[in-house]
């Protein structure tokens, strides 16, 4: 059966990959690769890259002695410079490829799965679509007879597994951390000797003690150190009220490569260990923002207004914003202008089991809102109403000096078409 998730009446891979494949006899129609108990793994990957280089031949040897027991195919994203360099590497690949033509459908991929080096071998449900794991590459070297392929990750219960400590000194105790299913749970990286995280600890106790004590909610946060002497965790952890792994515990490194963690303090907030479903990845901002915890547990919304703790989206994602003078009467018309179109990108995205592929804000008064204008060089009007695109540095701004529901709708309606005309980003 294939192709059990579309867009449309297109499949969920042909709209991921293009309706043609690259092989090595000519072209493959993409829908051949689908079905059921089928895997199709992207391989990021470049010629110019030694890492890559070094890890093809293994890729090739895996490749050939499992594809068909393992009803696998692989398709090479090239990242590579010129037409003929992609030649010339890919004819030592016995899989299919990507046409290196098609650069957009190359910088889509690496955008959606949030690709930052290579090589990258991600695998995918090939009657889905849906992303199994990118780790692919990691799977290759540690189980090279494909034992767990397609090595779908563990579920956050099972990774977390063991005992977690509460308290200090005499009163320490160790707890099962199965005993905290059932609740969000806060996974809060830090370490006593980054000053940023000494800051943000005690804001953290105080937003924690609110939505435990005044609010009656169920939450808890496991300490996950990145201290460099057990002294220094013991003095740090001491003044915590919530949970810790212990001291070089080896679920640290496994959790702080689980979140792609590069740099602290991070709060991620998941909705409960067993599913291991991800909140928000910016626990810190919301915290700033709502020091009260009265929004807890910070469920992102469709349309938000656009301020500080929204910078690391802002870096990572692809964002519509409509920015305005921030007076009540034009941020209140711009909410009324992006929230249904908001929603429905966020229903849209939600009904396929997906992460929104654009995030939506008004802007009005804000350090962040001066600053962002600045950096992309925009022109001092309002409303004004652009699609920011950091991770590929492009910025899509809308002519009109209107901006009403119906101009909104038919400016992201041609993003997505992939009919606007882009400008370069300067900083």
């Amino acid at each position: 059966m294939a192709g059990t998730t579309s867009v449309g009446t297109m499949s969920a891979l042909v709209a991921l990959l293009g309706e043609k494949l690259q092989g090595k006899a000519g072209e493959v129609a993409t829908e051949s690769l689908e079905g059921e108990g089928r895997y199709v793994g992207l391989y990021f990957s470049a010629h110019w890259c030694p890492p890559c280089r070094g890890f093809t031949p293994k890729l090739s040897d895996f490749y050939k002695q499992f594809h068909v027991a393992k009803n696998f195919e692989v398709v090479f994203v090239s990242s590579d410079r010129e037409q003929a360099k992609f030649d010339e590497y890919y004819e030592e690949m016995p899989w299919l490829a990507l046409p290196y033509s098609d650069r957009d459908t190359k910088g889509k991929l690496s955008k959606k799965f949030k690709v930052q080096g290579i090589p990258t071998f991600v695998i995918l449900d090939a009657s889905t679509g849906k992303l199994i794991t990118k780790d692919g590459r990691q799977g290759v070297g540690e189980d090279p007879k494909a034992e767990s392929f397609p090595w779908p990750p563990k579920p956050l219960s099972e990774t977390l597994s063991g005992k977690v400590l509460r308290g200090s000194g005499d009163a320490r105790q160790e707890v099962d951390v199965l005993e905290l299913t059932g609740r969000p749970v806060g996974l809060y990286f830090s370490a006593h000797w980054c000053p940023p995280c000494r800051g943000f600890t005690p804001q953290l106790i105080k937003t924690y003690n609110k939505i435990k004590e005044e609010y009656k909610k169920e939450f808890e946060i496991i300490f996950i150190s990145s201290d460099r002497s057990e002294e220094s965790f013991n003095d740090y952890f001491k003044d915590m009220p919530w949970m810790a792994l212990p001291y070089g515990d080896d679920r640290i490194k496994t959790l702080s490569k689980l979140f792609g963690i590069s740099g602290i303090p991070t709060l991620i907030i998941v909705e409960d260990l067993q599913t291991g479903k991800i909140i928000t990845k910016d626990g810190r901002g919301a915290v700033g923002a709502d020091p009260e915890g009265k929004e807890f547990p910070w469920i992102p919304k469709p349309l938000n207004m656009l301020d500080g703790q929204y910078a690391g989206t802002l870096n990572e994602e692809t964002s519509v914003i409509l920015f305005t003078d921030g007076s009540d009467k034009e941020m209140e018309n711009a909410k009324s202008v992006l929230q249904p179109i908001a929603d429905e990108s966020h229903a849209k995205a939600k009904e396929q089991g997906e992460d929104p592929d654009l995030f939506f804000f008004y802007a009005g008064e804000d350090e962040i809102v001066d600053s962002l204008r600045d950096f992309a060089n925009l022109e001092d009007r309002d409303p004004l109403l652009v699609i920011l695109d950091i991770p590929d540095q492009k910025i899509y701004v809308c002519p009109e000096e209107a901006v009403t529901q119906d101009v909104a709708r038919a400016f992201v309606s041609k993003f997505q078409a992939g009919s606007l005309q882009a400008s370069p980003l300067r900083g």
